[in-house]
C-alpha cells in the first residue's frame, strides 16, 4: 500500500501538475511579470536584483519603392556645354614673364607686330574644343622676347609651372600651366605635334632668330575656365605691320 502511495506522490501527481500548467500557458492564463535577462548582468550593475530590460526587436520599416530603368537601357547623358562657333582668342598673359598682349588671327603673310596671333587650321582648335590652340608672336620687346630670354637659362626650366591666361571673344578666361619647353624645333616640323594633339592644349611659339630659324615652343595644359568682364577679355589691338 505504501508503495502505491509513493508512486502516486512521486510520479502521477507531478505529471498531472505539469500537464495542467502546459494547458494553462497555451490558453494564455499564465504570464511572467518579470522579463528574463538576455545575458549576464554587467559587472558594475549597482543593483544585481534589478531585472535587465529585454531588448525589443525593431520592426523593419518598409522601404519606398524604387523605380528602376528597364533592363538594357542606358543612363541619360548630361548635356555638354555649348561652345560659340565664333569663339577666338583675344588676349594672352604670362604674368611671371610680364607678357600681356591682344591676340588676333594670323595674316597669310608676314606676322604682325605689337600683338600675338592665333593660327587657323582645321587640325587645331579654339579654347574649350579639346584640341591644341596655337598662338605665336615675334621675339621682340613688348612681345614674346621674355620667353626666348628665359629659355636660354637652364633650357627654360623656370618656365615650367608658370600660369598662362587666355581670354576669348565670348568673355571667357582660360587658365593653363606650362608643362614643357621645346627649344630648337625646326620650322619644317613645328606643327607636327600640335596637329596631332588629342586633348586640350595651348601652344605658344616664338622664333629663335630671323628668317626660317628654329622655333621655341611652350606647351601648356588646361587648368580652369571662368567668365570674365568683356572689357578685360577684349582689349583693343593696335596692329603694326613691322616687316
Amino acid at each position: 500500500m505504501n508503495a502505491v502511495l509513493d508512486r502516486i506522490r512521486t510520479r502521477i501527481v507531478p505529471a498531472c501538475l505539469t500537464a495542467l500548467g502546459v494547458a494553462l500557458l497555451a490558453g494564455g492564463l499564465l504570464s511572467y511579470t518579470n522579463p528574463v535577462p538576455a545575458g549576464p548582468l554587467p559587472p558594475d550593475d549597482p543593483d544585481p536584483a534589478t531585472p535587465v530590460p529585454t531588448a525589443i526587436a525593431a520592426v523593419p520599416t518598409p522601404s519606398p519603392l524604387i523605380s528602376l530603368p528597364p533592363i538594357g537601357s542606358s543612363p541619360p547623358e548630361s548635356a555638354a556645354p555649348s561652345i560659340p562657333a565664333d569663339r577666338v582668342p583675344t588676349r594672352v598673359r604670362i604674368a611671371a614673364l610680364k607678357i600681356d598682349l591682344p591676340v588676333v588671327q594670323a595674316p597669310s603673310g608676314y606676322p604682325y607686330c605689337n600683338v600675338a596671333m592665333w593660327y587657323a587650321d582645321p587640325r587645331l582648335g579654339q579654347p574649350g574644343e579639346g584640341k591644341a590652340t596655337y598662338i605665336f608672336a615675334h621675339a621682340r620687346t613688348g612681345m614674346f622676347l621674355p620667353m626666348l630670354n628665359q629659355s636660354k637659362k637652364q633650357n627654360g626650366k623656370a618656365m615650367i609651372g608658370m600660369v598662362v591666361e587666355l581670354w576669348t571673344s565670348d568673355d571667357q578666361r582660360f587658365l593653363y600651366v606650362i608643362t614643357d619647353v621645346r627649344r630648337h624645333v625646326p620650322s619644317t616640323s613645328a606643327f607636327t605635334a600640335p596637329f596631332a594633339a588629342k586633348s586640350e592644349q595651348l601652344w605658344l611659339q616664338t622664333s629663335e632668330g630671323v628668317g626660317p630659324m628654329p622655333k621655341l615652343q611652350l606647351v601648356a595644359e588646361p587648368l580652369s575656365q571662368e567668365p570674365a568682364p568683356a572689357a578685360e577679355a577684349n582689349p583693343t589691338p593696335h596692329v603694326v605691320n613691322c616687316r
